[in-house]
C-alpha cells in the first residue's frame, strides 16, 4: 500500500481507485438522475441534500461489500456526500434553466449553459 492511499484508508476508508469508481461510475449518475429529476417535478434544490444523503450511504455500503472499504467511515461518507451533492447541484441547475427557457420562452433567453435571463 502506497503512502497516499494509506492516508487516503485512515481518512476516507478505502483507497483511490474505488474511491473515484464509486463516486462517479457507480452513484454518480443516481446523483444525476436525482437534481434532474428534483428540478423537472419543481421542487425546491434543498431537497437534494437530503437525497444525496441517502445515496452517500448508500455509497458506503457498496464501498464495503464490493472493495472491502471501511463501512462507518464518517470522511468517506462527508467526501461521497459532497460529490453527490455537486453533481445533483449541477443536473439540477441545467434541467431548472432548460425548463425556465422552454416553458416561458416569451420571458427568459437561456445565458449560457446553466442560466437564464429576462427578455428585453
Amino acid at each position: 500500500m502506497s503512502p497516499l492511499d494509506t492516508i487516503l484508508y485512515q481518512w476516507f476508508g478505502d483507497e483511490l481507485v474505488p474511491i473515484l469508481l464509486f463516486n462517479l461510475v457507480l452513484v454518480g449518475p443516481a446523483s444525476f438522475a436525482t437534481g434532474h429529476g428534483v428540478a423537472l417535478t419543481w421542487r425546491p434544490w434543498w431537497q437534494i441534500v437530503f437525497y444525496t444523503a441517502l445515496l452517500s450511504a448508500t455509497l458506503r455500503f457498496l464501498d464495503y461489500a464490493l472493495a472491502n472499504g471501511e463501512l462507518w467511515s464518517v470522511g468517506g461518507f462527508v467526501l461521497g456526500w459532497v460529490i453527490q451533492l455537486a453533481i445533483a447541484a449541477f443536473a439540477y441547475r441545467l434541467t431548472r434553466a432548460r425548463q425556465f427557457v422552454r416553458q416561458y420562452p416569451w420571458l427568459y433567453q437561456r445565458k449560457g449553459l446553466l442560466g437564464w435571463e429576462e427578455r428585453h
